[in-house]
């Protein structure tokens, strides 16, 4: 999961300026209506959240191509309330359009990321996707809200634990979760309507590519550590080809958990949804 470090965006009545996971609008325009949260004592927080993910959407879209998020997507992000996916010490500041600390050297992924990456898989109710990297369970939980079900591998073992017994406390039948390399997928429960890869390998894993089924969706960060990224949106063709779209410029740290079989050299950990 990415540690999202977006370039400066300028666009007639918006400014968006974003530094290492953060986006700071100033904007002349008026917010965009979202869909009310549910009844939680941090509501009133949690729709501010949801004002500044339309923000965002609308100041990316030059890239992404995408203004808004799909009603279903946005439905997601109103209902699942983020508090429950960071320990106790920052769940004052989990309505904050920002990465926050989740233990084990993880983060939880910007809110916007999240509802981008959601929205641009293109999934619906009747739709099975994986998704490589548990974190907290926040993007897991995002995707069952509109998914039939969603199957999700986590490398760091305590973090896949914790967030496996948070998911089910939570009532997320739908979710399926266990410990594993994200570079291998989940084989025994391919083919996958849509696959969501939350760190950076330098090209697409085959096993991931192989999983998807002939017109699946894959969003996914590629790049080296360090040097240029973007966020790809790919579509698997009649033929078993991908076709990929640069969708947005970002910096994620490395995959972790091997290079197609090996195993890289942890330089960093991802953030987590």
């Amino acid at each position: 999961m990415p540690r999202e470090c977006l370039r400066a965006v300028s666009r007639p009545a918006a400014m968006a300026v974003a530094f290492c996971g953060i986006i700071f609008f100033i904007s002349a325009a008026a917010m965009a209506e979202t869909a009310p949260p549910g009844t939680h004592p941090m509501a009133k927080q949690h729709q501010s959240m949801l004002d500044e993910i339309q923000a965002d959407m609308a100041a990316t879209a030059s890239w992404t191509g995408r203004p808004a998020l799909k009603p279903l997507v946005l439905a997601a992000m109103a209902k699942v309330e983020r508090h429950r996916f960071v320990p106790a010490e920052e769940a004052p500041y989990a309505y904050i359009n920002r990465p926050r600390s989740i233990g084990h050297g993880q983060t939880i992924s910007q809110p916007y990321i999240v509802a981008l990456m959601t929205e641009l898989l293109d999934v619906g109710p009747e739709d099975k996707v994986l998704e490589v990297g548990t974190g907290s369970g926040y993007q897991a939980a995002v995707l069952a809200e509109i998914v039939r079900e969603v199957f999700t591998v986590e490398i760091v073992e305590p973090l896949g634990r914790q967030a496996a017994a948070r998911l089910k406390e939570l009532g997320y039948a739908n979710v399926h979760a266990r410990i594993g390399h994200g570079f291998k997928g989940w084989p025994e429960q391919a083919p996958f309507d849509a696959i969501i890869d939350t760190a950076a390998p330098e090209r697409v894993p085959e096993a991931l590519a192989a999983q998807l089924k002939t017109g699946g969706r894959l969003v996914i960060p590629l790049g080296r550590q360090w040097e240029p990224q973007t966020l790809q949106r790919c579509v698997k063709g009649a033929d078993g080809k991908l076709a990929c779209e640069s969708r947005l410029p970002v910096a994620f740290v490395p995959m972790v958990g091997g290079r197609e079989g090996g195993r890289d050299k942890e330089e960093g950990r991802p953030s987590r949804p």
